[in-house]
């Protein structure tokens, strides 16, 4: 059964920096972080393929950093310069097919249980 594990979520204050993982039961071509605020629609953020190429939604392009670590089959994003709004249940999500426009699209196949990030002063 495929599992893709979370952590690193939590609270912190704006201005501040979390580093979320997630490592995943076995290795795919395509890893990404989407997320979910109150109230809000599900966005995707961030997608990394399996050599390393990354991309990025204007709304975190600059202030956070997805990369992997494939010996560990773990994925990473690096969050700097956190605002309120950057508040959301985070999840991780995995695929073997890396889609055209992959940050416009949802369906991913396997999807983690979500980590809460909190940004407030």
């Amino acid at each position: 059964q495929v599992q893709l594990v979370e952590s690193g979520g939590g609270s912190v204050q704006p201005g501040g920096s979390l580093r979320l993982s997630c490592t995943a039961s076995q290795s795919f071509y395509f890893m990404g972080w989407f997320r979910q605020g109150p109230g809000v629609q599900r966005e995707a953020i961030a997608a990394i393929r399996s050599d390393g190429f990354a991309l990025y939604a204007e709304s975190v392009k600059g202030r956070f950093t997805v990369s992997r670590d494939r010996n560990k089959n773990t994925m990473y994003l690096q969050m700097n310069d956190l605002e309120p709004w950057d508040t959301a249940v985070y999840y991780c999500v995995a695929d073997s097919i890396w889609y055209s426009s992959p940050l416009e699209h949802s369906d991913y196949k396997y999807w983690g249980q979500g980590t809460q990030v909190t940004v407030s002063s």
